[in-house]
């Protein structure tokens, strides 16, 4: 709790108090009395405001950095944000807290952030947490909807609009300022926001048809995290959808958004490679459209969104290819329909495992799961959704709601999970240990922390249970452990007990390989080792590596992850890239 004398003032007022003290620090370049502003373990997460990049600076390195990236960047002093959710008594990770929104100006623009306060020296409230983030640029507002006032009476000659978007679409004269690749919801987000900044925005994919990357995916897949969490900037899911969204809806809402924004998709088309040249400080990316031609752009900046899950990954398992049936990875799987009353081993234990085996259960094949290495499982209602709880049910408006999500650094998120997971674990117990009898071998991330630090590191190894748990418990799946297979044979498995099990059909839910798979590929070992890791958190920066912010190589850019975290960081990304465009 916080002191008497804190407790005694209204919140803002606790705020504003602290506001003034960092500002006088910041004003007269005294970073002692900037760091007393902060307790000892605090943290400073910056989206692009101050920095230019998206990075945490923790402890005593705290103040010496925010005190020079202050003053390089042209700082105002910080105020108290009228106009959002006022401050609010939160705990976060045990510690009793004031949250707070403020808002502030640089030399390029405007910016939003969240302060955390809580006890300090009994004189005067600390911050344990702050980030400042770049909302505006004083030279590139966002491009807004016209009020009408300015519109000219239609000339009947004038082009028509269906005309001069397939003109706008074809970019036969010209090159796009930035390049998409990957056509999924994270690079959608991302030409989205960066359209809004009035960049001119190409998108390549190499499905058939908007959504495909899901439509085409298994049969009964759904979302497993609830509508609200997944919403998309600018046009809002309607109020009646199901509170999981199934893959097709999904698929078709891609599709629907991408024409409602007027967004440049070109479908059937791969990204065969890209070369920088610097003399121009253009890529030359080559592109193979849907016909077989070949056309050859000349963006500026290219933005991998091929997902953090890319390129299936069928590892080398020894003997698989013994098997004399089919072998399918989970992403060419088509559903269980075809195989009722086959014997069917699924390879993994991860959430598409899970999906598939209970399809393959619910047609009537015979199913075993096999196990290469402890996996989390969590309950989908409630466990799974206490993670994003800040998005469920009645509350602050969404961007409000983002802005606090994204002001929590990597040291608070582990501190939060960890008490979430154990609070999760103990709601689950019965289920838990059900799976434990059936021999499920379960972790539950690093350190405890959870499924999302396991998404963020590895882009996947947990489960949202909707079914297929109780299916493993009361023994419908049947469950091995990869450890106990001896050899793979023709017509299945020989385990090491000398036993024998046939199956007709194998799927191997084994995952992906991440982007950073792909870099060398398309552009070369020399990018591929200047740019480095793609995804999984960079310890330097705290933060995801190379995700959503200027990477080692000038003009490329990645994105990725889930729908919350591709409508929060790809306007970031985008207000880089205008930054970027500007200075050219």
């Amino acid at each position: 709790m916080l002191d008497a004398d804190l407790q005694d003032e209204t919140l803002p007022a606790v705020v504003e108090r602290w506001l003034k003290a960092l500002n006088e620090a910041l004003d007269s370049g005294n970073e002692a009395a900037l760091a007393a502003c902060f307790a000892d373990d605090c943290h400073w997460r910056d989206l692009v405001a101050l920095t230019g990049e998206i990075i945490t600076h923790s402890g005593a390195a705290l103040a010496p950095a925010l005190m020079a990236r202050a003053a390089s960047s042209g700082l105002q002093p910080l105020a108290l944000e009228q106009a959002r959710t006022p401050p609010q008594r939160q705990t976060r990770a045990g510690i009793a807290v004031i949250e707070a929104i403020v808002r502030f100006e640089t030399a390029a623009g405007t910016g939003a952030g969240v302060v955390r306060l809580h006890d300090g020296d009994g004189e005067r409230p600390t911050a344990y947490s702050l980030m400042t983030s770049l909302v505006t640029l004083h030279q590139a507002p966002p491009v807004r909807q016209s009020d009408g006032r300015d519109a000219a009476v239609p000339e009947i000659d004038a082009p028509n609009w269906l005309d001069a978007r397939r003109e706008e679409a074809a970019f036969s004269a010209r090159d796009p300022d930035v390049l998409v690749v990957g056509g999924g919801h994270a690079g959608i987000v991302a030409a989205a926001e960066a359209k809004q900044l009035g960049l001119d925005v190409l998108i390549v994919d190499r499905m058939a048809r908007i959504g495909d990357n899901w439509r085409l995916r298994y049969h009964s897949l759904k979302l497993h995290n609830q509508t609200p969490i997944n919403e998309m900037p600018y046009l809002p899911f309607p109020r009646m959808w199901p509170a999981y969204i199934p893959k097709d809806k999904l698929a078709n809402w891609l599709e629907a958004y991408v024409e409602a924004l007027e967004l440049n998709f070109w479908t059937r088309t791969s990204f065969e490679g890209a070369t920088f040249d610097e003399a121009t400080q253009r890529w030359s990316a080559a592109l193979t459209l849907a016909d077989g031609s070949t056309r050859t752009l000349a963006p500026a900046h290219i933005i991998m969104a091929a997902s953090v899950s890319s390129v299936p990954r069928m590892p080398e398992i020894p003997t698989l290819d013994a098997f004399a049936g089919p072998v399918v990875h989970s992403s060419a799987f088509e559903g269980g329909h075809a195989w009722k009353g086959k014997a069917v081993a699924v390879l993994g234990v991860g959430t598409s495992a899970h999906d598939i085996a209970q399809d393959l259960e619910a047609n009537g094949a015979n199913v075993t799961m096999v196990q290469r290495r402890p996996s989390m499982v969590v309950s989908v209602e409630p466990g799974a959704q206490m993670y994003d709880a800040i998005y469920i049910g009645d509350g602050p408006p969404l961007a409000d709601r983002d802005l606090v999500n994204a002001s929590v650094p990597m040291a608070l998120i582990k501190r939060v999970h960890k008490d979430i997971t154990d609070q999760v674990r103990e709601l689950d117990k019965p289920m838990l240990d059900g799976l434990k009898r059936a021999g499920f071998q379960l972790d539950f991330g690093e350190g405890g922390t959870g499924w999302p630090l396991k998404y963020r590191t590895r882009g996947g190894g947990y489960y949202f249970n909707i079914g297929c748990s109780e299916l493993i418990i009361d023994g419908r799946i049947k469950l091995i452990q990869y450890a106990d297979i001896a050899q793979f044979e023709p017509q299945g498995v020989r385990m090491r007990d000398g036993t024998e099990q046939r199956f007709d059909l194998v799927v191997a839910a084994t995952g992906y390989y991440g982007q950073d798979h792909m870099v060398e590929m398309l552009f070369g070992p020399q990018v591929a080792a200047r740019v480095g890791q793609v995804w999984g958190v960079d310890d330097a920066k705290q933060e995801l590596a190379n995700m959503w912010t200027r990477t080692p190589q000038q003009g490329l850019w990645f994105v990725g992850g889930a729908f919350s975290q591709a409508r929060i960081y790809s306007k970031y990304l985008a207000l880089q890239i205008k930054q970027d465009v500007l200075a050219a």
